[in-house]
């Protein structure tokens, strides 16, 4: 299992797993953000790769500068295989995330996680985050 910097020809391996989260995309328009993210030094995208070197994880973390709060890391997106689960790739994919916010400066690192996933915030309070709210989210498509 290696760590590694996200690469634009990890695209298609990205999307797959993004469905598998409920976040479909196509190989073309995960490269696509991929290529907008990578210009944006706040924004750190990495993979997990198993012994064959196939992708098996991958985590978006970005640096937050709000007015009502210091600057923050944020997990954007956090997702591993369901054949690659319970082996640790979550957890190296959180380090990295993390190692990624120290070398920013940032102090604190959030995740947000849908209520639904329970299994998840099982693992996020295993490697030490704590749940400090609960909240709705709202959206509204411009037109």
């Amino acid at each position: 299992m290696r760590t590694r910097a996200m690469e634009v020809e990890d695209a298609p391996a990205v999307a797959a797993l993004s469905v598998q989260l409920g976040y479909p995309a196509t190989a073309g328009e995960m490269e696509r953000r991929m290529l907008l993210l990578r210009e944006n030094a706040d924004h750190g995208l990495f993979v997990v790769e198993d012994a064959g070197g196939g992708v098996v994880g991958w985590v978006h973390v970005c640096g937050e500068h709000l007015l009502v709060s210091p600057p923050y890391a944020e997990v954007g997106g956090l997702v591993v295989d369901d054949e690659a689960r319970g082996v640790g790739v979550g957890r190296a994919l959180m380090a990295e995330a993390e190692r990624w916010a120290r070398g920013r400066g940032y102090r604190d690192v959030r995740v947000r996680s849908g209520t639904a996933r329970t299994g998840a915030h099982a693992f996020y309070q295993r490697i030490g985050y704590r749940l400090v709210k609960s909240q709705h989210r709202f959206v509204k498509t411009l037109e």
